[in-house]
């Protein structure tokens, strides 16, 4: 049978994505991994890799349209391979098909109905967009004819102008619906986390007053430049939780319908704002890291995720997340489990905090940690021992540095 090339997921509120060009074309030979076309969500850019060997069958979704996530886009096999049958994805001729908007009332709208309409968000492909770009039109003023009504190359092509007060008038409402519908993904994502764990946070402090003059005295003996990233904050409280993950198996799982399985790689998630939204890379087997390597690791995943670089896979697969709003000069906070996780690392912004040492008044340095967790398959204790475990390896900081 031939084999699916299917539409990634690329973060968190993904739903569907666009492929923007097909680098191979239908007959071509192509060798696992090899590069065969490039998508686009809304965020981010992603090149999709050919899962086997074979020869591009059939291409289904082509450039400028649109695809489901985990939905086929194009088929890899042998010459002489049987396609699958289309039609068994279809509704039985006895069934209504589902619309995917609703349907148009059979009444005339009213003022208020009519700019509802309008307020509801622009989708259009990047292909369509760049073609607006070169043709200097405003393709706010476009209607859809793709899937979600979402505008394509042809829509841009077959474009008849419109008045200039139409236009600004449009672009006015839908430059502000945009974020909302962002929005409201991000939020039905939350909502499908908040729903189906019990989550708990459980918060702490770690005095990391050794770690922060072990690093200025790294910093000022070394005789080589450090690896970068290495002694940053992130990589080092990052070690410290695959130390503790290590030694607490349970919480290096996955949970989901109803079934519980610890597992052997520590793939550690990262959580990396964007533009309007929220991606978590995922760097595997950290737990075969030192700090040099998996600090290189995590500036390299961070720039490429910001910059909509990453491939795909780099999304997926991850066991344990970290997400630190310390440079947002938050100390704790309630982190959002990343569904089949069980585990989630808020990181706080560092605090200066004076203490009586020896008789003296000195600063510690603490950080704030908040630790959620999944209470259906996490007790408390072995969670407050998990954030413990944390704790102990940041506050001796040599621990870290292997």
């Amino acid at each position: 049978m031939a084999t699916e090339i299917i539409m990634p997921k690329l973060g968190l509120t993904m739903t569907e994505g666009t492929v923007f060009e097909w680098h191979k074309k239908p007959g071509d030979k192509v060798k696992k991994g090899e590069i065969v076309a490039t998508i686009n969500s809304e965020k981010l850019t992603a090149d999709v890799e050919a899962p086997a060997d074979g020869i591009l069958l059939e291409i289904i979704v082509p450039e400028g349209e649109d695809a489901k996530c985990q939905a086929p886009i194009a088929y890899l096999g042998q010459a002489d391979e049987q396609l699958p049958d289309k039609s068994t994805n279809k509704p039985a001729a006895s069934e209504s098909p589902q619309p995917s908007q609703p349907t148009e009332p059979a009444v005339k709208p009213t003022s208020a109905t009519a700019t509802e309409k309008k307020a509801e968000r622009i989708f259009i492909t990047p292909l369509a967009k760049k073609i607006a770009a070169e043709k200097k039109i405003d393709y706010q003023q476009l209607k859809g004819t793709g899937g979600n009504g979402r505008i394509t190359r042809r829509d841009v092509e077959n474009y008849q102008p419109v008045s200039q007060t139409a236009v600004a008038n449009q672009a006015t409402v839908n430059i502000g619906a945009c974020l909302s519908g962002m929005r409201q993904i991000i939020a039905q994502r939350m909502m499908t986390s908040l729903q189906t764990t019990a989550q708990v946070t459980l918060q702490a402090k770690a005095d990391i007053s050794k770690l922060m003059q072990l690093k200025k005295t790294i910093k000022q003996n070394i005789q080589q430049p450090v690896t970068a990233g290495a002694l940053s904050l992130t990589t080092l409280v990052s070690k410290a939780a695959v130390i503790a993950l290590q030694t607490t198996p349970a919480m290096n799982a996955h949970y989901q319908a109803g079934k519980y399985e610890q597992l052997k790689d520590i793939n550690l998630g990262l959580a990396v704002a964007v533009d309007n939204g929220l991606v978590v890379p995922v760097i595997k087997q950290v737990q075969l890291m030192g700090a040099g390597e998996l600090g290189r690791q995590i500036a390299r995943m961070v720039e490429q995720a910001q910059q909509g670089t990453l491939a795909a896979t780099a999304y997926t697969g991850g066991t344990f997340t970290i997400s630190n709003l310390g440079h947002n000069g938050i100390e704790y906070f309630t982190p959002v489990l990343n569904p089949p996780e069980v585990g989630i690392l808020g990181v706080g912004s560092l605090l200066e905090v004076p203490a009586l040492l020896d008789g003296k008044l000195v600063n510690q340095q603490k950080l704030p940690l908040s630790l959620t967790f999944d209470h259906q398959v996490i007790d408390g204790a072995p969670a407050a021992e998990f954030l413990a475990k944390i704790i102990a390896a940041l506050e001796d900081p040599y621990r870290l540095l292997f």
